[in-house]
């Protein structure tokens, strides 16, 4: 067998998975940087070579990277509900600075870091927001998305002071098969298909199929711009027509109430005051209520001209989650 062409860091998550699927599809040799306990029946069939590591042990990271020409680095830890905060700084920040120091040091040709559109500032008179505005760290709302972008701009500055030969994508709120773990916005999925979920807030989302968002990467690997960063999206959606069309699909009645903000973040403080008593992942969180106060929409535009980047319609996408989530066993109904 060939040494591995491609290094795909968070190969068993979300993401990472379909951006691991897509690179073997296309006949790359595949190396998937995964912990020792990181679940990987969803990626059997797949011909990839397995590297066990972790971002914040450096020799790990040094032989995993050994012999790659290029690296996708998907691996991040995204909570937003930590039990605790300084995890998520240091797999998403120090995790980010490792991989990319590794990938200077072993003469890696090109490097796609995948970030997320909570690094960008959403537009004050709600259109859908591009790449040309960015947060700063003390402007992040919660753990994570504080993380993301220091992250980000650590990236930024290593392509400016360094050489770093990468480019940036940020995808938006991915959605479909294989969510393993499952993500925040898959939990949102389950619970309105299994009829948990009676009342919703006034925000709204851009969500784009996993499978999309691969081949946005693979496409940032092509023809991406160094030191340039895309969305990677798909459509803007409002949080209550999610929920109606995930019961349409399911059979069940959509949610008709609707929580005020000043109601939703006390509940969200009461789920997490259980959280921490009962250890189970509250579904409201106070960072989710304080981040749905703007619509989150972002525009494609730049990745679809310079990547040639298409998003199938996002109804797709809660089609193939709602169908893997019931073979998988998550959803019994």
């Amino acid at each position: 067998m060939k040494a591995a062409e491609v290094l795909v860091t968070g190969a068993s998550g979300f993401v990472g998975s379909a951006v691991a699927r897509r690179l073997s599809s296309e006949g790359y040799r595949v190396a998937a940087l995964v912990r020792k306990s990181s679940p990987r029946n969803h990626l059997a069939g797949l011909n990839l070579e397995f590297r066990e590591g972790d971002l914040l042990d450096a020799d790990s990271i040094n032989t995993a990277i050994a012999g790659v020409r290029y690296l996708f680095h998907v691996a991040a830890d995204y909570r937003l509900w930590p039990s605790h905060s300084s995890e998520i700084v240091a797999t998403n920040v120090a995790g980010t600075q490792t991989i990319m120091r590794a990938a200077l040091r072993a003469g890696v040709e090109r490097t796609i870091y995948t970030s997320s559109v909570a690094t960008l500032a959403l537009k004050l008179d709600g259109t859908p927001a591009d790449e040309s505005g960015l947060l700063q760290e003390h402007e992040g709302i919660g753990a994570y998305k504080r993380s993301k972008i220091a992250a980000e701009r650590l990236v930024d500055q290593m392509i400016a002071d360094e050489g770093l030969p990468a480019v940036i994508v940020n995808p938006s709120t991915p959605i479909g098969p294989c969510d393993v773990r499952p993500t925040p916005t898959g939990r949102i999925i389950l619970e309105a298909a299994s009829g948990r979920l009676p009342a919703f807030v006034d925000t709204g989302l851009n969500l784009a199929h996993v499978d999309d968002i691969a081949a946005g990467q693979l496409a940032a690997l092509r023809r991406g711009k160094v030191g340039e960063r895309y969305i990677l999206g798909g459509q803007n959606v409002l949080f209550s027509d999610m929920l109606s069309e995930i019961c349409r699909i399911v059979g069940r009645r959509a949610p008709c109430i609707r929580l005020p903000h000043a109601i939703a973040l006390p509940v969200a403080y009461m789920s997490e005051a259980i959280a921490f008593i009962t250890g189970r992942e509250p579904l409201a969180t106070v960072t989710g209520v304080r981040m749905s106060k703007k619509r989150m929409f972002f525009s494609t535009i730049k990745a679809e001209r310079e990547l040639g980047y298409r998003a199938r319609p996002h109804t797709e996408g809660l089609v193939d989650a709602i169908r893997w989530f019931r073979d998988a066993g998550y959803l019994t109904r």
